[in-house]
């Protein structure tokens, strides 16, 4: 039942995920000019309340002179709040054409249907082979997105008001930590960054060798992806900062997240920069080359789990390539919903219900359920000690029974009990039926465990008892009892 579940969660999450990339693509192609697209008004895209950089502080109930794409015009204060950033207008207007209704699908995009085919043709001949051609070539993609990083953060130090930024990043608002939310955000968020509950890393790990230091790859795991994250901080608030100085507002009102940080407050602060068409171009190409990594991972995890499914010992690797392509072809045949007028409200489903949030908390907890309670975390800790020569910290025995099994219940608990209707950008409320559609997708994948645990309790012989002790007793096999 778990298996199914992570199974479909990755299905999900490969399906929509890739959307950051073709985003990122076309971005990457429209960076590559004298002049950002998205720096000036005055482009089929923009509508009449459109204007560009102006000084929020300069304003006060009395006129100011602000550039708008036909010319120079007086604006109040009032004025200035009805205006839109050309940032803004290029994401919506141009990138996601928007509708007003997730009921308005619209036209599909077709230069985005054009970046959606390239994406997946690169993931599919990045992966079409296997994990030995993957491994060579996350070597580029793992490591590139730090030189990017570095190169960032020595031009955003430089910047004027980036302290500022790096000042508010690291001073913490410890009011924030009575809400709910943020314990709700803090945990989906860990989940989803260490692929935890996804199942591509247990079914990665099936490519190891027996005695592979499992237990010090999970630390070395951690610490990396918790140090990336705390360094990229650095970068993306030391321009913040900087972004903040320029227009002569707070810090917190350039902050954005989600999609926003990467498509709109980015972009908004690399034309503030000089020599800003190349520091677009590094950006985004770090975005793209970062989030196919990502995706490696994803697609790879789904397809050894197919293969494992159906096992057929004999078949050489073109009956992988057919998979590996079946696969990348339905989940680009679901992302032509995403490529239309009313595709941001489509993946926004996606993103809240199929692949984040309870999803992963519910799979988290019943696996560590069968892992500490049906099979006995004694006997777990055993297993690791033949693989890895000695025996796992006490403290893992004491998390996988009682610690992350609260954990995740108590956050999946706070999470229903603070549900909302989703919103996109704070003001459109979807439909009953949107999130009809939202549940559906969730417990799709949740409701697998339960599902499989009744079908094989009834399709089972005997008294509840004997069946539930059949059902649990590990079924060793050759590989297994080599060791």
């Amino acid at each position: 039942g778990l298996g199914l579940a992570s199974m479909v969660i990755v299905f999900f999450c490969n399906s929509y995920y890739i959307m950051i990339l073709v985003w990122g693509l076309f971005y990457l192609v429209h960076s590559l000019t004298d002049t950002l697209p998205w720096a000036t008004c005055g482009h089929a895209w923009n509508t009449e309340q459109c204007a560009e950089l102006f000084h929020l502080e300069l304003c006060h109930n009395s006129s100011t002179n602000a550039s708008a794409g036909t010319g120079t015009f007086n604006f109040s204060c009032t004025d200035l709040a009805s205006k839109r950033s050309p940032v803004i207008e290029f994401w919506e207007n141009k990138v996601l054409r928007l509708s007003g209704d997730l009921s308005e699908p619209g036209e599909m995009n077709w230069q985005m249907i054009l970046c959606l085919v390239t994406t997946w043709v690169i993931v599919y001949f990045c992966i079409w082979k296997g994990v030995k051609s993957t491994g060579k070539i996350v070597y580029f993609t793992a490591l590139f997105p730090y030189v990017v990083l570095i190169l960032l953060l020595v031009h955003g130090v430089t910047l004027p008001g980036a302290l500022g930024g790096i000042v508010y990043y690291l001073k913490p608002d410890w009011s924030k930590l009575a809400e709910a939310q943020v314990w709700i955000d803090a945990g989906t968020q860990i989940f989803f960054s260490y692929a935890i509950g996804l199942g591509a890393l247990t079914a990665l790990g099936s490519y190891n060798r027996f005695h592979n230091n499992c237990y010090r790859d999970a630390y070395i795991l951690a610490v990396i992806n918790s140090s990336t994250s705390f360094f990229a901080g650095f970068v993306v608030f030391s321009v913040l900062g900087f972004m903040a100085s320029e227009q002569g507002v707070d810090i917190s009102k350039v902050a954005e997240s989600g999609p926003g940080l990467a498509f709109i407050a980015y972009p908004k602060a690399v034309t503030l920069m000089p020599l800003s068409p190349l520091w677009a171009t590094l950006f985004f190409f770090m975005l793209l080359v970062l989030g196919l990594d990502s995706q490696f991972v994803g697609v790879e995890g789904f397809i050894t789990g197919i293969l494992d499914l159906f096992p057929q010992p004999g078949a050489g690797s073109l009956r992988r390539e057919l998979t590996a392509a079946v696969c990348c072809i339905v989940c680009c045949l679901i992302d032509l919903s995403m490529v239309t007028q009313g595709g941001m409200y489509v993946f926004q489903l996606f993103d809240n219900y199929s692949a984040s949030g309870i999803t992963l908390l519910w799979q988290a907890f019943w696996e560590c359920v069968v892992i500490a309670w049906v099979y006995g975390a004694d006997r777990f800790m055993d297993d690791v000690a033949r693989m890895i020569g000695y025996r796992p910290l006490p403290i893992m025995k004491w998390c996988w029974a009682v610690v992350t099994p609260m954990v995740c219940m108590g956050i999946f608990v706070f999470h229903v009990v603070n549900y909302k209707p989703l919103t996109y950008n704070k003001t459109y409320v979807y439909p009953w039926w949107g999130d009809a559609i939202g549940w559906v997708l969730a417990l799709s994948s949740m409701l697998c465990i339960p599902s499989t645990i009744l079908y094989k309790l009834l399709r089972c012989k005997g008294s509840l008892r004997e069946r539930w002790q059949l059902l649990t007793t590990p079924i060793w096999g050759h590989h297994h009892l080599e060791y």
